[in-house]
């Protein structure tokens, strides 16, 4: 590896030796390059894949997800039991949720949270056991809370004192008993991007731990509630265990302080483990993390003489960020001189319709020539989209061989996670299929959009 020779390059990137090569770690495991040096991923080629589907595509390997799904899932049992207690797994569905996801998942071991009532129907369509979803969500409407306690869902997640309201009227009116729990702020900021932090106090999310015995006490007086446990969620893409650590002992000293008006069978720490999106990221191994916060509970726990609760934990962007790569033909390139370097800017016919992270959060990506291996020099690149908007960025910073060509085809790696279900239809732009690939076989999960399809909905059209 070189250091990065331009000024106008980040610190973190360094021009590879080879540009056509695939980090481990950030690409599925099944990714490889043929003899030919075009990039196969599930034992699919990239060409074929866009001569079948078309691009932009969304492909998603589904051995990788399964892999990863087992993997967390037997990770924090194997923690759990070391020390005495259970670990409950739930993929975070806002992560990338659609049917065939779910029965993966499922399969796995893993339950499921969701967070609006139209991912709870997907979950349901999927045929999962509404016994084993979590409910999220800051603004969960009466309707919707009406419809979870109909299907039977296992714990709904409470936010607010509204929120206890709502459900004690629907508990008295049905006659049913509801599991739930209650998010609460352990005031730790979790080192990300600012939208991404969800444990400080001025945001929407959860209750102050002040407040949250008032609110315990609340929901232990109806009649038809039954409070499980506390949770928390510090924020996505964290690596290390500190900040999980810092924040359960925060919310043990709530969870103690609770045990003398009952018992607490449980304590939910969220998720939001961190991937590699591009060499410079090294997140924590799985079994790491498991066994470094399932640590800091028990110890906690010991320290306060209290029982280890049953524990449970939401990952979703571990599970499938890294699962994904998007295929994009390259349309026109031009390089840009500026005082300080040479920038190459290349188009390809999605953008921020399909991947709206880098806009949002200003997210780094690694993108490589799919088609074919290059032969050029690696030249300082950004990729863009098609999109009027000049923050319409696939990839801010990237080293692709010098002799990428219109009609080439680009692979953007680790976009499996908040990249489908942030999509829009900017500038009436169809959103892209899902594909997944396992075996050498490809197959459509969720179906492309059509100009028809947006056409289809414009009242004025006769």
């Amino acid at each position: 590896m070189h250091s990065a020779v331009s000024s106008i390059a980040p610190e973190w990137l360094v021009v590879p030796d080879d540009a056509n090569d695939l980090v481990p770690g950030v690409w599925p495991a099944s990714a490889v390059r043929d003899a030919d040096g075009e990039l196969v991923i599930g034992g699919v080629t990239a060409g074929e894949l866009a001569r079948t589907f078309g691009t932009p595509l969304q492909v998603l390997d589904e051995t990788e997800v399964r892999r990863r799904a087992a993997q967390t899932r037997s990770a924090f049992d194997a923690a759990a039991a070391a020390h005495g207690t259970t670990a409950r797994v739930y993929y975070a569905g806002k992560a990338l949720l659609n049917t065939t996801i779910v029965r993966w998942v499922t399969d796995e071991g893993l339950n499921v949270d969701v967070c609006t009532g139209g991912e709870l129907e997907v979950a349901l369509a999927a045929g999962a056991d509404a016994a084993r979803l979590g409910f999220h969500g800051n603004n969960k409407s009466v309707a919707e809370l009406e419809r979870a306690v109909e299907v039977g869902i296992g714990t709904i997640v409470i936010d607010s004192e509204i929120e206890i309201e709502r459900l004690a009227a629907i508990v008295s009116r049905t006659g049913t008993t509801q599991r739930v729990m209650l998010r609460v702020n352990s005031g730790v900021h979790a080192e990300t991007h600012d939208f991404l932090a969800t444990a400080h106090e001025d945001q929407k999310f959860g209750t102050p731990l002040a407040l949250a015995p008032t609110l315990v006490a609340r929901i232990r007086d109806i009649e038809g509630l039954e409070f499980a446990g506390l949770h928390c969620h510090i924020g996505s893409q964290i690596f290390g265990v500190a900040g999980f650590r810092e924040s359960a002992s925060r919310v043990l000293d709530l969870h103690q302080e609770l045990l003398a008006g009952g018992d607490i069978p449980q304590l939910n720490l969220g998720g939001g483990f961190g991937i590699a999106y591009t060499r410079a990221d090294t997140p924590t191994p799985i079994a790491e993390l498991a066994e470094g916060i399932v640590a800091a509970v028990a110890e906690g726990c010991a320290a306060r003489g209290i029982p280890v609760p049953a524990l449970s934990f939401e990952p979703g962007r571990a599970i499938v960020g890294n699962a994904g790569v998007t295929l994009y033909e390259v349309g026109t390139i031009k390089d840009v001189a500026l005082d300080t370097g040479s920038r190459r800017y290349v188009s390809v016919d999605g953008g921020m319709s399909d991947n709206a992270r880098p806009a949002l959060y200003g997210a780094q990506y690694s993108a490589r020539l799919a088609s074919r291996a290059g032969s050029g020099e690696p030249a300082l690149t950004r990729v863009v989209g098609k999109h009027c908007e000049s923050g319409d960025i696939v990839v801010d910073h990237e080293h692709l061989p010098a002799d990428v060509a219109p009609g080439d085809l680009l692979a953007v790696a680790a976009t499996g996670a908040y990249c489908a279900p942030l999509s829009s239809n900017y500038n009436h732009v169809p959103r892209p299929p899902i594909v997944a690939v396992a075996d050498g076989a490809a197959r459509v999960i969720v179906r492309g959009e059509t100009l028809n399809d947006l056409l289809g909905r414009d009242a004025g059209i006769e």
